[in-house]
């Protein structure tokens, strides 16, 4: 059995990290493509070193652009590998630009389509994320999801066939690392577990318009006279925050350049709270039983909203979210057991004789 295995930004790197270990304990063959799509050391090599993911057969290169440029360019690199390659099988991840051209090539060219994290759906329904899924979707033959919640979206749908919930493989590779999460920021910065909180934001709608981020900084400029936070500033954000001159609303927080996985989870491990925009650390927060301020009119992980485990927040309220009292008892199981890695190969291996 061949299978290619199509990736592109840092959610798909750290799923695929589980999945090539089940392939290679499987005696499967697996080639590896990378679109390039998230090209910065940070974003891309840095994953690579840590998860120790194998070096891709093939590296399209295509870096960044407009949304239709770089799904063009990603398809038509991507054909030419799928026509040599011939595989039985194309597994997409996630909600990128790099899914939905691989689902489309898999597609016209007859070739069966896997879509890991199948039936996660959000408002609005204009996100370039919330498109491709619900496209990707459409066209993949087993859809493999990753809550019961996202089960139940696609039966809204009238998606009922190939549909399959294994869980999250997320949580597959946090029970796998734990012990090598690192603590060096943590104890170099001095911090004390539990009395900090950790903070990312990148996304277009907070950063990119200066009276937004500059609403959402003032919360956050009014939470650090009373909790530290740590807050590793994304590029895009950086940049935002200099051309829009709104340095002085951090001062008092601990700015850090971007870091790796397993210093991430070592920090969200210690921490008291998080605050994001980040689709893979609201659940990464649950993960470490931590609960996540999600800075987002709407979150692909609803389940853990209507659990109240998390909360949604704005420019308006996220002070009030951050220390609002929430005293609901941690909920077991929401994403499966930690081996959906296990179930999805099971599946191929059964399915795919």
């Amino acid at each position: 059995m061949k299978i290619i295995s199509l990736i592109g930004a840092r959610p798909q790197f750290i799923k695929e990290a589980v999945l090539h270990k089940e392939f290679e304990k499987n005696g499967i063959n697996e080639i590896l493509v990378h679109s390039g799509q998230h090209y910065d050391k940070n974003m891309s090599d840095i994953f690579f070193q840590t998860l120790n993911i194998k070096d891709p057969d093939y590296y399209l290169n295509v870096g960044s652009g407009n949304h239709g440029e770089m799904t063009g360019k990603i398809m038509m690199e991507f054909e030419k590998i799928v026509l040599k390659e011939k595989p039985d099988i194309i597994l997409v991840y996630g909600d990128t630009n790099t899914t939905l051209a691989g689902a489309l090539i898999a597609s016209k060219l007859k070739i069966p389509v896997a879509h890991v994290e199948a039936g996660i759906r959000q408002e609005p329904k204009d996100m370039p994320e919330e498109i491709n899924r619900v496209l990707t979707d459409r066209i993949s033959n087993y859809l493999f999801c990753p809550s019961q919640l996202a089960v139940e979206n696609l039966k809204k749908e009238n998606i009922t066939e190939g549909v399959y919930f294994v869980g999250d493989i997320m949580y597959d590779l946090y029970k796998i690392m734990e012990k090598q999460f690192k603590y060096e920021i943590f104890e170099k910065l001095k911090l004390k577990e539990n009395k900090y909180i950790l903070m990312t934001m990148h996304r277009d709608f907070n950063v990119d318009k200066k009276e937004k981020l500059e609403k959402i900084l003032k919360q956050i400029e009014k939470i650090s006279k009373e909790k530290t936070i740590v807050f590793p500033i994304h590029p895009r954000t950086q940049k935002r925050v200099k051309e829009f001159k709104l340095e002085k609303y951090l001062e008092k927080v601990i700015m850090l350049e971007p870091i790796d996985y397993l210093n991430l989870m070592g920090l969200t491990k210690k921490s008291w709270k998080i605050i994001t925009d980040s689709g893979g650390l609201q659940k990464e927060a649950y993960f470490a039983k931590k609960q996540a301020i999600v800075i987002m009119p709407d979150t692909g992980w609803r389940e853990l909203i209507e659990l109240k485990w998390n909360s949604l927040a704005n420019e308006k309220n996220l002070y009030e979210k951050v220390f609002e009292e929430n005293k609901v008892k941690y909920p077991e199981n929401v994403y499966g057991n930690g081996n959906s890695g296990e179930r999805i190969i099971k599946f191929f291996k059964s399915k795919l004789k």
